[in-house]
């Protein structure tokens, strides 16, 4: 619990630090929204995954990502658009969405022969840093009411803030503060994961799918939860889809380039986490498509299955059997269901724009 604890505040911090001092350097709203805060939020899975690299604890750092990137999805865009239906920016659906969709793919390809290597790793790292610098040129085109929208979004435009060296001082002292509390944060919660495991006869991968996943999302859940409950719904998406590039890119990648022999990927994962992944950054494409926005029952859709998605995994530890039966009922019912509904929302919103545009 304290390694928890010091992940979400160090993973405040780090937002907090880093969307101040971008703003003050003018740095595009856009940019500390989908990368930024993305990438701050995600702080606590780089610390965990790449400790548990170091140490040797491959199905957590794995697992941590792969369960953080369909904790995101099915959860948090679950709960935010329950609470109430969210903006989805047609950037989102031309560019980061996609992207997203094809990482996910390029991770489990390179996972494929049970291992991501430095190589495999570097490819990953090299996707983010393309991300980053074409999220820059875009913000060159940027106009200026969407720049002045997140200046007053962060209560840091132009002339607003003080720019004193204390200020300055201030703010990286969040950073290296919140650096330092990852860091132990980290250590403490690989730590405390691998003895649950050991504990209750658990897989590490499952630990790391579970309780290590959505522990390290906590940051993430109070980010998009917050920008829902002010409005500000784009960002809540925004920083989602950020957060999983960021996870896949970085954080995997990373971790495979530090640990010694590269990442040891499961059997387990492979055959299904990583598929469970892709297909869950996939469905966001047509929900995203559909009027621009996740409505109420697509919200709920995705905490449904995210809980059937935890559910499956309890029972394949516990009772393999029924977890076979769950995994049937979903693949033959559940899945075909949701897909002719997704469908039909499709369909009806082609025929609404040719409507309007007639």
């Amino acid at each position: 619990m304290g390694g928890l604890i010091l992940l979400v505040f160090g993973g405040e911090l780090l937002v907090r630090g880093a969307s101040t001092i971008a703003a003050w350097m003018r740095i595009s709203p856009l940019i500390i929204g989908l990368t930024i805060v993305a990438f701050g939020t995600s702080a606590p899975e780089l610390g965990v995954s790449v400790r548990a690299a170091l140490v040797g604890s491959a199905d957590v750092a794995v697992g941590n990502v792969v369960g953080s990137n369909i904790f995101n999805v099915l959860f948090i865009l679950g709960v935010c658009a329950i609470m109430t239906p969210l903006i989805v920016a047609s950037q989102l659906v031309r560019f980061d969405v996609p992207l997203m969709i094809g990482v996910s793919v390029l991770a489990w390809l390179l996972s494929i022969d049970g291992m991501i290597s430095w190589m495999d790793g570097a490819i990953l790292f090299a996707i983010v840093i393309f991300y980053v610098i074409v999220a820059i040129r875009f913000v060159r085109r940027e106009n200026r009411m969407v720049q002045e929208e997140f200046a007053q979004e962060y209560a840091v435009a132009n002339g607003q803030v003080s720019r004193t060296a204390v200020d300055w001082f201030t703010q990286l002292a969040f950073i290296v503060v919140s650096l330092v509390l990852l860091a132990i944060g980290s250590k403490w919660l690989v730590s405390g994961a691998v003895a649950i495991a050991m504990s209750l006869g658990v897989s590490e991968l499952v630990i790391g799918m579970t309780i290590v996943a959505a522990g390290t999302s906590l940051p993430e859940v109070v980010t998009s939860v917050i920008a829902s409950l002010r409005g500000e719904r784009d960002i809540a998406v925004g920083n989602i889809v950020g957060s999983n590039i960021f996870n896949l890119s970085c954080v995997l990648g990373l971790s495979a380039m530090v640990a010694p022999q590269g990442i040891l990927v499961s059997p387990a994962a492979v055959r299904f986490d990583m598929p469970v992944m892709i297909a869950v950054a996939a469905v966001c494409l047509p929900i995203f498509i559909t009027g621009q926005r996740i409505a109420r029952w697509e919200g709920i859709l995705f905490l449904l299955y995210y809980v059937m998605y935890t559910v499956y995994l309890i029972l394949l530890e516990t009772q393999p059997t029924a977890a076979q039966h769950l995994l049937r009922t979903v693949l033959l019912v559940v899945v075909p269901i949701t897909g002719l509904t997704i469908g039909a929302s499709l369909i009806a919103s082609f025929r609404q724009r040719q409507s309007m545009a007639s």
